[in-house]
């Protein structure tokens, strides 16, 4: 997960991603240009968070969250058995 310090949004993703006892990377882009700008290029968007599973980008909170809701999150975090 990529996100800034202060971003309320971030703090939603995760604790969502907590809950399901998911492990992540929670990389901090607030004062990193050079990373931001490839953030900007990789997923076509400028704002955080932006996640990714398995290096595919799914978007930021409002995707993952409705990710969750449909039961496609678990499916593709290999949460289910």
């Amino acid at each position: 997960m990529y996100r800034t310090r202060f971003c309320g949004y971030c703090l939603r993703a995760e604790w969502l991603l907590r809950r399901k006892g998911v492990a992540f990377d929670s990389i901090d882009v607030g004062g990193d240009q050079p990373r931001r700008a490839w953030l900007r290029e990789a997923t076509g968007q400028h704002t955080v968070p932006q996640l990714f599973i398995d290096g595919q980008s799914i978007g930021g909170y409002t995707e993952l969250a409705a990710l969750d809701e449909s039961g496609e999150l678990d499916r593709r975090l290999g949460l289910l058995r």
